[in-house]
């Protein structure tokens, strides 16, 4: 139950930003458009989470859209030119994109590296149509909730375009090749029990019950754990998808567990549990993360600009 007053934040046109009891919501607010994803709403999700990492009351984010939408995938307002990145409509958005491999950066991919760069746990609370851009941002989110009502699709070669948002990485490790190719090469779109047996979403909710759930979550985790333990362990378990072998786990677990096992939220975790009381864990994010493992995804030479 949220306790807290919700003060928005006006700083932003395209999202909405609140936070309370240690729980981070930002909502895609574009509803007359199903929320369409557009430049302005790319570099506004990217702020909110430089915010939420950079915030020690900040415990875990929940994203989800206003009105009867997740979010439609891409405006598509400029027709056939919308992808086309040499359109004169998209030189702000292109300059504002950055490059990598010398070809102007993909605004869903930027997004997405964002969230999965995340430190704190991101819970995506998928409300109503997903698709296209729409639900590949939230593939590089930990735990996707969704309600009954949602339609899900994986679009684009309906559209003669590939996937993006780096999709083509995450897709199919969260829900294996096989899946991942049926839902993509026929780009049709799918309901939220079909994701949910398919492993996309972890659960489905009536729609008025999913965001109650979604916050139930997020504070189990800000009420109960240390922010560092969990942000450490989302950066170990995310950097492992892509290790070579278990000894790179037991590499950087060995580290870390020496590393923090000398500090005061292993101190205060043990001792709360021993005294049977709720902990108090001092340490925070912004400050304390140890240097194991590095921070996930490494950026590489030819990425240049976009924000991440």
């Amino acid at each position: 139950m949220i306790t807290e007053e919700r003060v928005p934040d006006e700083k932003y046109t395209e999202i909405a930003y609140e936070v309370a009891d240690g729980v981070a919501t930002i909502t895609l607010d574009r509803p007359d458009r199903l929320n369409a994803f557009t430049h302005v709403m790319r570099a506004e999700l990217i702020d909110a989470f430089d915010r939420t990492d950079a915030d020690d009351a900040v415990r875990a984010v929940v994203v989800t859209g206003r009105g009867r939408g997740f979010c439609a995938g891409a405006d598509l307002a400029a027709g056939g030119e919308t992808f086309n990145a040499d359109a004169p409509h998209r030189k702000a958005g292109r300059d504002a994109l950055g490059t990598i491999n010398a070809f102007p950066r993909d605004g869903g991919g930027t997004v997405s590296l964002r969230i999965a760069r995340s430190l704190k746990p991101v819970i995506g609370a998928i409300n109503g149509p997903a698709v296209g851009v729409g639900i590949t941002m939230t593939l590089p989110m930990d735990i996707r909730l969704a309600s009954t009502s949602a339609k899900i699709g994986f679009v684009f070669s309906r559209r003669g375009l590939v996937m993006e948002a780096c999709s083509s990485w995450f897709l199919p490790r969260i829900v294996g090749i096989q899946q991942a190719m049926e839902w993509v090469a026929t780009g049709r779109v799918f309901p939220a029990e079909e994701a949910r047996a398919g492993g996309l979403v972890l659960r489905t909710y009536e729609p008025d019950d999913l965001l109650p759930a979604a916050y139930e979550l997020a504070r189990e985790i800000a009420d109960n754990t240390s922010g560092v333990a969990v942000a450490t362990s989302k950066q170990l378990m995310w950097r492992m998808l892509g290790a070579d072998s278990p000894w790179d786990a037991h590499r950087y677990d060995s580290a870390a567990i020496n590393l923090l096992g000398k500090e005061a939220d292993v101190r205060e975790g043990v001792e709360s549990f021993l005294e049977k009381r709720k902990p108090d864990f001092p340490m925070k994010v912004s400050e304390d993360m140890p240097i194991v493992p590095p921070r996930w995804p490494d950026t590489p030479i030819d990425a240049v600009g976009g924000n991440s």
